[in-house]
């Protein structure tokens, strides 16, 4: 996208205007993210590039350089008067260079029928890649298929149904997985990386820093980095869901521009379309509701273990995190780029977002919370909505065992989560100062380092 903000010339000088004040003046404007430009233009110089008035600017007269690049495409204006200034809004239909993409892959999407692995299918999606490799993208591959590639490799006759299994069939598989791609992408000229995580690997922040590092520097010297759950030693019954929340962590903490989910389905439909023919498929959806996880169902298939619900789950994640997601299909040469041009077979999640800082993203969606606390409704108006620090006063109770530093969820008194933050008490110190002011809390306990039980700079709202 590229913003244009010319003086009215009726009225005066242009006044200072920001994405957020943007998004203020125009709520339907969801594209505004941080890899939008802002450019301010005198009249005469914005009129004679295009049109002899701003009413009267057409979208295929103007070719506009953008943040990271330049692209050519047609573009969309929409214009209004605010005041003492026009914005002229042009959504780009194309991606900018250098972008960087994180592009996931399932299951159903590497595997025969049969379950074994189908080279096929990865020499078509690496020549995918290399098409975004070659546009100038930056690219990250998430990939599931160690499990489903292994299986039938080392003996067993059907996708194996015990943990113990699946991680000796993923140990088979991830070495047949990774070759596969290594030589698929070599006759691109491209080199792949292996980087194998468990969520343990985003619940430490260290853990997580390093790998993110790791990512940068291969980046940089021009590697793809293949990114799999390490299943070898994954407990909770490969809990990542067919890769999909992975894929969304991943794109979150290397600040992305786009994530792809690539799955069997070209998006997501108001009902099965493989039984329901009224199905309607959305194309586009600007927030993710109640009544659309409704329309999410099972697994798709016997060889993934996420189904369109998992990816629903994934998209929230990224897009609270600033990364706009498409979710669909790619079976033809140039699908991929065509889901850069907006033109892909699926359905596009927007984001109104910007991306969160790190410590934000891993308190959110990487930590694992040690305990829960439920307020009272007037603490969860402060912090939902007052931008405020939780204070003992609107506690009601706790639960777990927890320590000061530690992360911890919040819940209303309907047991709906409100968002996590990192406790400054103990929670045998907490316990005892539950629903007292501020001003009687220092007598209970003695002296604390704060007396708000989370400081509004280390809680993230989830609601």
């Amino acid at each position: 996208m590229c913003i244009v903000i010319t003086p009215n010339v009726e009225t005066g000088p242009v006044r200072k205007i920001t994405a957020r004040s943007i998004r203020e003046r125009i709520p339907w404007a969801e594209r505004i993210r941080r890899n939008a430009s802002f450019r301010t233009l005198p009249p005469s110089g914005l009129h004679r590039r295009t049109v002899p008035s701003v009413t009267g600017l057409k979208p295929d007269e103007s070719t506009l350089i953008n943040k990271g690049g330049t692209a050519e495409a047609n573009f969309r204006p929409f214009i209004i008067k605010d005041g003492s200034f026009f914005i002229i809004l042009y959504i780009k239909e194309v991606m900018t260079m250098s972008s960087r993409i994180v592009v996931k892959i399932g299951s159903s999407s590497l595997t025969t029928d049969e379950g074994g692995l189908s080279m096929e299918s990865i020499l078509f999606f690496a020549g995918e890649l290399a098409l975004l490799r070659a546009q100038g993208h930056e690219v990250l591959l998430v990939t599931s298929g160690a499990v489903a590639a292994g299986f039938r490799e080392i003996g067993y006759a059907s996708r194996p149904k015990l943990l113990h299994e699946k991680q000796a069939a993923a140990a088979l598989g991830q070495a047949l997985l990774m070759r596969a791609y290594q030589n698929a992408l070599a006759a691109h000229r491209l080199t792949a990386a292996q980087i194998l995580l468990t969520r343990s690997d985003f619940a430490n922040r260290k853990r997580m820093n390093n790998a993110n590092m790791t990512i940068q520097e291969l980046l940089k010297l021009g590697v793809i980095p293949i990114i799999n759950e390490n299943d070898t030693v994954s407990v909770d019954e490969l809990k990542f869901g067919d890769n999909d929340t992975l894929s969304a962590l991943v794109a979150n903490m290397v600040r992305a521009q786009q994530l792809i989910i690539l799955t069997d389905m070209d998006g997501l439909y108001t009902a099965d379309p493989r039984k329901s023919p009224d199905a309607v498929k959305y194309e586009e959806i600007l927030e993710i509701t109640d009544e659309i996880y409704r329309m999410a169902g099972g697994a798709g298939s016997d060889v993934g273990t996420g189904g369109m619900r998992s990816k629903i789950d994934a998209a929230k994640i990224a897009t609270r995190g600033g990364v706009p997601v498409f979710i669909g299909r790619v079976n033809e040469p140039g699908d991929m780029m065509k889901v850069l041009q907006q033109a892909g077979s699926g359905t596009y999640f927007a984001t109104q977002l910007s991306s969160l800082p790190m410590k934000k993203q891993w308190l959110g969606f990487m930590s694992s919370p040690l305990g829960r606390i439920v307020v009272d409704p007037g603490a969860e108006e402060a912090l939902l909505h007052g931008g405020h620090s939780l204070l003992p006063v609107g506690i009601k109770r706790i639960e777990g065992s927890f320590h000061a530093g530690d992360v911890v969820e919040v819940m209303n008194s309907h047991n709906e989560r409100l968002g996590r933050g990192i406790v400054n008490y103990d929670e045998d110190q907490l316990q005892s100062v539950i629903g007292l002011p501020s001003s009687q809390v220092i007598g209970m306990i003695g002296e604390v380092n704060r007396l708000e039980v989370i400081h509004r700079d280390e809680w993230i709202t989830l609601k």
